[in-house]
């Protein structure tokens, strides 16, 4: 990566968009936007690493969906960021030029410059966190989203020492950061992953048991005291057996979909702090966040499709 260090005249401004329609990957454009600036209450940072998350493509796959999030054409792409700050507007106190941040900002964040306001949310305004001593730009940008989600999915289930905690989808990005919380909070984790996974949880200091039919049987061969929590990351079929297993509803969660009994995780409803709290274990080195990839913005495309393939142990991060 490159050090831009902080320069508020800078005008140009590569961004990644949307410009005709929505769709997959080979829609996808980088041209040169307008710069944006700083209002009353902003701050403008310059982006050097944008992490890529499942909900940036699915939310934007087509104009139904992104309607849905409040996005019309021509749209950005991207959510999470991590840069440093060169602009900052009237009344902020909390921020100065030359700060490195990191957060969220839905659907704009691959570009070089983003404005964020930091009372605001990452859905509306964006979100931005100061990024710790010992945290490259790298690891900051793959925090927000994916963190966030995670806290808010433990949040639910509350594991602790008495705990045996299953994981479905426990080598995603989601993955790294709840197999991580659950084992410093002192649960024993099980996590399920593609037969080719199982260094990759041993590694984040899950034990591996493969996802599809038979789930049931293969976790009660390694949990044959049972499981008492589960956390579904990647559809129902964790959750499903969680439930097959005896594990009651309330101790249950799932963050792709609605069932009925089982209360879903947002990383909307991660606890305040929560985010910068991983954050400070990142720089503490007591939580690690595999990179699984990083491109350069010019290759946005490839990047998209090796991160919607779902089979990236770890993240993809954007070079800017």
């Amino acid at each position: 990566m490159h050090d831009y260090g902080a320069d508020s005249t800078a005008t140009r401004n590569r961004a990644v968009q949307f410009v005709e329609a929505f769709g997959g990957p080979e829609v996808l454009r980088l041209g040169e936007v307008p710069a944006p600036q700083v209002g009353t209450g902003q701050i403008r940072v310059r982006v050097t690493a944008a992490g890529l998350n499942p909900m940036d493509w699915f939310m934007t796959s087509d104009a139904d969906t992104a309607a849905r999030f409040g996005l019309s054409l021509p749209a950005g792409f991207g959510t999470d960021y991590a840069g440093v700050v060169d602009q900052v507007g009237d009344g902020v106190t909390e921020f100065s030029v030359g700060d490195r941040v990191f957060g969220g900002a839905l659907s704009r964040a691959v570009a070089d410059y983003v404005v964020i306001d930091p009372a605001g949310t990452i859905a509306v305004g964006g979100a931005a966190h100061r990024t710790p001593d010992g945290v490259d730009d790298r690891t900051a940008a793959a925090l927000t989203i994916a963190g966030s989600t995670a806290a808010a999915a433990l949040a639910v289930v509350h594991p602790g020492p008495d705990d045996t905690l299953l994981i479905g989808g426990a080598g995603g990005g989601v993955g790294v950061f709840a197999v991580q919380l659950a084992r410093l909070a002192g649960a024993r984790v099980i996590g399920t992953g593609s037969a080719a996974s199982g260094d990759n949880l041993r590694a984040l200091g899950a034990e591996p048991v493969t996802y599809g039919p038979g789930l049931v049987d293969r976790v009660r061969g390694l949990a044959p005291d049972g499981i008492t929590a589960a956390i579904d990351l990647h559809g129902t079929e964790t959750m499903e057996a969680a439930r097959e297993l005896g594990v009651p509803d309330e101790r249950i969660t799932i963050i792709t979909a609605q069932v009925e009994g089982i209360t879903s995780a947002n990383g909307a409803d991660a606890a305040p702090g929560a985010i910068e709290e991983i954050a400070r274990l990142v720089g503490a080195g007591q939580l690690r966040v595999p990179i699984a990839a990083h491109f350069p913005v010019e290759e946005i495309r490839a990047a998209v499709e090796l991160q919607a393939g779902r089979h990236v142990h770890g993240k993809v991060v954007i070079d800017l």
